[in-house]
């Protein structure tokens, strides 16, 4: 990619998690964004830490798109002072529409929706559907577990060590919108050919 970055879709849990260091987190890549001048696209609630993050963006003068489904507005967990608020009708439908708004993608501390949603853009990127960086932020560690899932799920030939280094990792902001930025996509193709092995 090799390019300034100037929006970023984040990803992270409608909840807050336990520790504060999560909510400390979601305060810094705000303050990372803002200054940096990068729009925040995002699931569109007013919760957790996507409200800290999306609140804290807003209260450094930056701007955040928010892409909600209507389900969710339903229930009244949409966020009323954005920049700018989309509207779905699905799940489906904000995927692609976050996906379509942002440069790269950061995942933040979250649940099962924040993996299914990166994973998915992992999954475009591995099938060259797109080079735009992904990342996550690994707050206190948090996401150890699933970088050593996925080093061996390259040791055991479902996925190549070039794929696996499309999810680039940091603790700290800064550098992991360094990191995005000097980001290349890999040209090889997923599947692993049996002279491979």
């Amino acid at each position: 990619m090799s390019e300034k970055l100037t929006t970023i879709c984040v990803y992270c849990g409608a909840n807050a998690g336990f520790s504060p260091v999560y909510q400390d987190a979601a305060v810094q890549l705000a303050d990372t964004l803002a200054n940096a001048g990068i729009t925040l696209v995002y699931g569109g609630s007013s919760v957790g830490l996507m409200g800290i993050l999306a609140d804290r963006v807003l209260a450094q003068g930056g701007h955040v798109i928010g892409v909600i489904p209507q389900a969710l507005v339903d229930k009244e967990l949409a966020h009323e002072g954005l920049t700018e608020l989309h509207v779905v009708p699905s799940m489906h439908a904000r995927k692609a529409k976050m996906a379509e708004l942002a440069d790269g993608f950061i995942a933040m501390p979250g649940g099962m929706g924040t993996l299914e949603e990166l994973f998915e853009m992992l999954t475009w990127a591995q099938l060259g559907f797109h080079q735009k960086s992904c990342a996550v932020l690994n707050v206190d560690g948090y996401y150890e577990s699933l970088l050593n899932f996925l080093e061996g799920a390259v040791s055991q030939g479902f996925i190549r060590d070039e794929h696996r280094h499309l999810l680039l990792s940091h603790d700290d902001p800064v550098t992991l919108l360094e990191l995005m930025e000097a980001h290349e996509a890999p040209q090889q193709p997923k599947w692993i050919t049996a002279a491979e092995t």
